[in-house]
């Protein structure tokens, strides 16, 4: 499954690249997360308890920052595994363009699923995942731009 996005957060380039590395932001941003922790590796290890449908499940599991070009782009690999509820994993490319004096946020996921979550309807899935996200970079923005809105952009402008 494939979802992709952009958001204009109005904040300099270098600080939301720092913000999208820093644990505590992202703790405070991911919807449902417990626990995040840095890696020795630069990743990260999280316990995240999220519900699609009727199956709440908590997941933990591990990303990896790939192919880093700071502040412009990297891509974040991770998999994560809730038990019966089944696991997921996939890649998000992140790009960041200064634009004036904030910047665009542009994200392109792939998401694969298995176990009791496969067996729920995609549209679901991914809606439950658009929200996600949504709340994702809401929170993250007021954690980089406290007081600021994000600005959600059409698919037409990213």
């Amino acid at each position: 499954m494939e979802l992709k996005g952009a958001y204009k957060i109005p904040a300099a380039r270098e600080l939301v690249w720092e913000k999208l590395n820093d644990p505590d932001v992202l703790r405070e941003s991911i919807p449902g997360c417990e626990e995040l922790e840095q890696n020795e590796d630069g990743g990260f290890s999280a316990t995240v308890k999220a519900k699609v449908g009727p199956v709440s499940a908590k997941f933990k599991g591990a990303v990896t920052l790939e192919d880093l070009n700071p502040p412009a782009s990297y891509r974040i690999v991770g998999e994560g595994k809730g038990g019966v509820a089944g696991f997921a994993k996939g890649d998000t490319e992140v790009t960041l363009e200064e634009v004036g004096d904030a910047t665009i946020l542009r994200y392109v996921a792939d998401a694969r699923i298995g176990g009791k979550l496969a067996q729920i309807g995609s549209r679901l899935i991914k809606g439950t995942a658009r929200k996600m996200a949504d709340q994702f970079f809401t929170n993250f923005a007021q954690q980089v731009a406290p007081g600021a809105d994000v600005e959600k952009l059409d698919e037409e402008d990213t």
